[in-house]
């Protein structure tokens, strides 16, 4: 048995254009954009959604997207789970798994990174 939540909605970017990404989304949404330690490729846009992270990821490995994390206090479960509902095997970074959907749209299954109480009242549980 696991749980597991959306956490968040990344605006991939081209990494020549991600810093202007970040201030357009920043400023559309009323958010303060937040540089993440250690992960340069991330801008978080604080206070854009309320218990759900928004943020402009730079990438090099194609155009602009978006795509959805989903938070799990078991990685391997939750991938299990989509992938037998139909979704494809893509990459891995970090502790993260990258998955394509059916309709070939990315998503991420992430360690949990919100508070715990939050996860606690949002997650769903799966067997």
């Amino acid at each position: 048995m696991h749980r597991s939540r959306l956490v968040g909605i990344l605006i991939d970017t081209p990494a020549a254009q991600a810093g202007a990404e970040a201030d357009f989304w920043s400023a559309a949404l009323g958010a303060e954009p937040y540089p993440a330690p250690g992960e340069e490729q991330f801008t978080v846009l604080v206070g854009a959604a309320e218990n759900l992270f928004t943020v402009v990821q730079a990438v090099d490995d194609g155009g602009p997207r978006y795509h959805v994390d989903i938070e799990t206090d078991d990685v391997e479960a939750e991938a299990a789970r989509l992938t037998a509902l139909g979704a494809e095997p893509v990459s891995s970074w970090k502790e993260a798994r990258t998955l394509r959907t059916p309709g070939g749209h990315l998503l991420c299954v992430v360690p949990v990174h919100s508070a715990p109480e939050t996860f606690a009242a949002s997650a769903r549980t799966w067997p």
